[in-house]
Formats: C-alpha cells, structure tokens, sequence
C-alpha cells in the first residue's frame, strides 16, 4: 500500500471538523431538553457497563486458569503413565508437554491478574464518573461533546502536519505512512472515525460510547507515539542537581546524543 492513499483516506475520516465548531450550539434548547438527562448520564452509564465488561472477562480469566492447571495436572500424568518420567528426570527438569502446560498456566494467571487490575480500575472510574455527574450543571459539555473535542483536537493537531509548510519539512515521516508509527496512526485516525456518532446531539448507548471513547484513547495514544518516532514530539528540559538548564545553552540530553536546542 502507496502512502498517499491512507492520507487521503484520513482527509475523508476528518470531514467533521469545521462543521462540528459551527453546529456545536445551533441546536434549540426544546431538543437538547429531550433525553438531556440521560445524555448527561452517558458517561456514567457507559462506566458502568465497562464494569459489567470488565466483570465478565474476569470470570473468563479464572476459567482460562482453572482449564489451564486441569492440562498441567493432565501432561504431569501423561508422562508418569508413559513410563518416561524416570527418565525425563535424570536428563531434564521436566517434561517438554509439561513443560508447555505450566507456561500457558503461567500465562492464564497473569492474564487473570490483568483481568483483576481492570476490573478494579473501572470501578473506580464509576466512582469519578458518578462523582463527576453529580456536580456537573446544564451549563457544562455533555459526555459526547467533550470526548468527540477531544478526538476532534488530535485530528486538528495531525492535519497542522500537513497544511503547515514549516511543520511538512521539518517532520515529514508524520504524513508518511511507509513508517510503522505513522501507519499506525491512520489505522487507529480510522478506527475512531469508524465509531464517531454523526452528531454530539445523537442518541448513543453506553456500549457505544465505550467503544468510541477506547477509540479515541489508543488514537491518543497512537498519535504521541507517531510524533516520538518522527521526532516532533517535546522534549522535557535537562536538570541536574535540581536546577534546569536553559534549552538556549545546547546541553546534549542524555541518551538521545541531540542538543535540546
């Protein structure tokens, strides 16, 4: 795949921008009142449902741990039976089978273990969703809006590498898609764009929103990591004994071999 089709297929995915900062306030206040509640409740709802996710791939893990001891149990009798045990003990450490069995045990419980870990953190993400729907007045940006700005924001920021000349010829690998990151990138531009609803006015369920709002997440992520690898993303100043040297004196940072100016 050539590198200008999938710059051409992001300026179709970002048709939305400007109209979106046009439209953002003409809707009238009797269609924001319908259903006005439970759009303000998008975030929380879909918090929740997140939980029930992170539940259910939980319980899923444990059965994955529980199969995955029954095969370790299985392999460690199956060379006891075979009358190879013997052996296997005075050449190697354990059988090859059981040795394969205890690593997909190993991985089921790490698995289990990240399961649990997400399983914790989308509670707590219901709690700072409930927390913050709770003080949130109608003079604040519903759920949607806020996250459809945010995926409008790292659009806005990739197409500066296109339309500002500066920008194009000091980092030109962030338009080229014949580089992993860059590629990366457009996949993920794509991918939310695939879940954007048509308006922050539509009617979306919270499975919906999760998914969207995932999307624009590893877009985040995505984009930070197209910009480290094409060398325009900032760099922190360099301290030493807690004072920070100035960018101006051209101190190499450690590591990289560049002067930070």
């Amino acid at each position: 795949m050539g590198f200008v089709e999938p710059i051409l297929v992001f300026f179709g995915s970002v048709w939305w921008i400007a109209p979106a900062v046009v439209g953002a306030g003409a809707v009238s206040y009797g269609a924001l009142t319908t259903g006005r509640r439970r759009a303000r409740r998008l975030e929380l709802d879909a918090a929740r449902h997140e939980e029930t996710r992170a539940y259910k791939a939980l319980v899923a893990a444990k059965a994955q741990v529980r199969s995955a001891h029954a095969d370790l149990l299985a392999a460690k009798a199956q060379s006891r039976a075979s009358g190879r045990q013997a052996l296997i003990d005075a050449v190697l450490p354990s059988d090859p089978g059981t040795v394969d069995a205890h690593r997909r045990l190993q991985a089921a419980k790490q698995d289990e273990r990240s399961a649990s870990l997400a399983l914790r953190a989308s509670r707590t993400r219901i709690k700072a969703s409930y927390a913050e729907y709770r003080a949130s007045s109608s003079r604040d940006p519903l759920p949607l809006a806020r996250l459809m700005a945010e995926h409008d924001a790292i659009a806005t920021r990739f197409v500066a590498y296109e339309t500002d000349p500066e920008l194009a010829i000091a980092y030109p690998q962030m338009t080229d898609a014949r580089h992993p990151a860059t590629l990366a990138f457009l996949q993920a531009l794509r991918d939310a764009g695939s879940h954007r609803p048509s308006s922050a006015q539509a009617k979306v369920s919270p499975p919906q929103f999760l998914d969207y709002r995932q999307a624009v997440r590893h877009l985040a992520v995505a984009f930070d990591e197209a910009e480290r690898a094409a060398g325009a993303a900032p760099r922190q100043p360099v301290v030493l004994g807690g004072w920070t040297i100035p960018e101006w004196l051209g101190v190499v940072r450690p590591n990289t071999g560049r002067p930070t100016g």
